[in-house]
């Protein structure tokens, strides 16, 4: 699991159904087959709508190893 936290709230990849799922707070944002996948989707501004607003303006690093593994 890896999360991240913005100044709008926190984010989340986790581990789910064989692949990984972007979590924002309580909001699932979608499955996708790698974190690194999710994590260009929340970077681009590509995931479902998010109650933060765009995702790519948020200042998410888009380098797995800069967000917190637990």
């Amino acid at each position: 699991m890896y999360t991240f936290q913005t100044s709008k709230g926190k984010f989340a990849i986790v581990p789910s159904d064989g692949g990984w799922r972007a979590w924002f707070e309580d909001e699932d944002l979608g499955w996708y087959g790698t974190p690194q996948l999710a994590l260009g989707d929340l970077t681009g501004g590509h995931t479902f709508a998010a109650s933060c607003g765009d995702t790519a303006v948020l200042g998410i690093p888009d380098d797995i190893r800069e967000w917190k593994a637990t």
